[in-house]
């Protein structure tokens, strides 16, 4: 576990971080409906409404048999993922429906937990609520395997606009189908960097596999990871007023990730799931100036990447974490790919090759050569060939041009420059030299 001083605790949520949330962005996170119409506002992916039942009466009046398809009832001003019901699709026979868990409801049921919401038996202070009816996000076939009766949501907490901490809630057995930790769902930490899953709590406790099974819990790569990112970031820069918000995003097998809630309260029980201390991580990004929705994902991905992350292959489309010097494999112009210690280096545009290394691998033959261009050094001007290099960085391919130059006594033979470091991450810490 982190260091007890990284740990946030909740008067010091309270304190230093909940009092960034407005009045009026509190009553929007509050509130479903609110929360719906600030989504469709600004156009930000979320679950198609079916219904929204106020009294009694319209809830006998609601179509309940247009209900074609796997939906979800909740409360409007529910806490903590109580009074959801959860639908999976139309049983065999009119008016029956299926649940998560197999079990069947009819029309009677379904106007029932109506009207319990809209009594307000699931509300903030049992006051009078809305049932609201939504379309039911179609479970992603990744986590087919690991969920139970229902779809995992992705818990994102966001400061100063930027992704600090994720985890990924997968449903079992026990919690019916929905994704509320404390109703017995799994907690998956997520490394920021790969969207990959690191660790895992149930009920508050670490586990290496799922209940009942030999599945481990790590190593789950959840698909859009940039978008989840995206998405959680986009909030804030569209709400201000929320400071510091959890939000609560689906990943629709068609369309994507669907946010289905914004928490300005979220617990802290993601700190379990990832290991790691929320406190230290906040810190870390105060202050900074972040203008766009990138700059906020390549902060979150370069700052709170896992140890292991620049190991792994990641998602396809996904940016890669890698180190100041890395092993490349280069093409030569005949035979197999051949290994060569490289730098990435920023601070330099182009990309840079030993003449002697590129000589022995041929890569100065006609077919390799793009032009020449006229550079200017400490020693005057100088004449180089740019070649094209076919290479690959951890399981990456590209085609970076790279200038011919001398590079004898040097550390490395070759400098990887900036132009071609598009599809990476480079980390500092990452600094390996052989």
């Amino acid at each position: 576990m982190a260091n007890a001083k990284d740990i946030l605790g909740i008067n010091a949520r309270s304190k230093y971080y909940l009092g960034l949330n407005k009045k009026q962005s509190r009553k929007t996170a509050d509130s479903k409906m609110l929360t719906k119409q600030f989504l469709r506002k600004y156009k930000i992916p979320h679950p198609e409404i079916l219904g929204l039942l106020g009294s009694s009466q319209e809830v006998e009046e609601f179509d309940w048999n247009s209900l074609d398809d796997g939906f979800v009832i909740k409360p409007v001003d529910g806490l903590g993922g109580s009074g959801i019901m959860v639908v999976k699709k139309p049983a065999k026979y009119a008016g029956e429906w299926l649940l998560m868990d197999g079990g069947k409801v009819g029309v009677g049921d379904l106007k029932l937990h109506a009207n319990d919401i809209i009594e307000g038996r699931y509300s903030r202070n049992n006051l009078p609520d809305r049932a609201l009816i939504e379309r039911r996000v179609k479970i992603h076939p990744k986590f087919v395997k690991v969920a139970v009766g229902g779809t995992p949501d992705v818990r994102v907490i966001v400061f100063n606009r930027v992704p600090v901490m994720a985890m990924l809630r997968v449903p079992t057995e026990e919690s019916k189908g929905k994704s509320n930790l404390h109703q017995g769902a799994i907690g998956l930490g997520v490394d920021l960097a790969t969207g990959i899953t690191t660790h895992a709590v149930h009920h508050d406790r670490r586990i290496k596999h799922f209940p009942g099974t030999k599945k481990k819990v790590n190593g789950i790569a959840i698909p859009f990871w940039n978008k989840v990112l995206e998405t959680a970031s986009r909030i804030q820069f569209k709400r201000p007023g929320l400071g510091y918000f959890g939000v609560d995003i689906l990943l629709d097998k068609e369309r994507g990730p669907m946010v289905i809630e914004i928490n300005d309260q979220p617990g802290l029980s993601i700190q379990l799931a990832n290991m790691t201390g929320l406190k230290r991580r906040l810190e870390r990004v105060e202050g900074i100036e972040i203008e766009d929705v990138e700059k906020a994902v390549r902060v979150a991905k370069a700052l709170f990447a896992s140890k292991f992350s620049h190991r792994v292959r990641g998602v396809p489309g996904e940016k890669q974490v890698v180190g100041v010097f890395e092993t490349v494999r280069l093409k030569p112009h005949k035979g197999k790919r051949v290994e060569v210690r490289a730098k990435l280096d920023t601070g330099a545009f182009r990309s840079s090759i030993d003449e002697e290394l590129a000589t022995e691998l041929g890569l100065l033959s006609q077919e390799h050569v793009l032009w020449e261009r006229t550079f200017r050094s400490a020693l005057g001007k100088e004449r180089r060939k740019i070649i094209e290099v076919d290479m690959k960085l951890k399981g990456v391919r590209f085609r970076a041009q790279a200038s011919v130059t001398n590079r004898h006594g040097l550390r490395t033979k070759m400098i990887l420059g900036r132009k071609d470091l598009k599809e990476f991450l480079i980390d500092p810490r990452l600094v390996r030299v052989r």
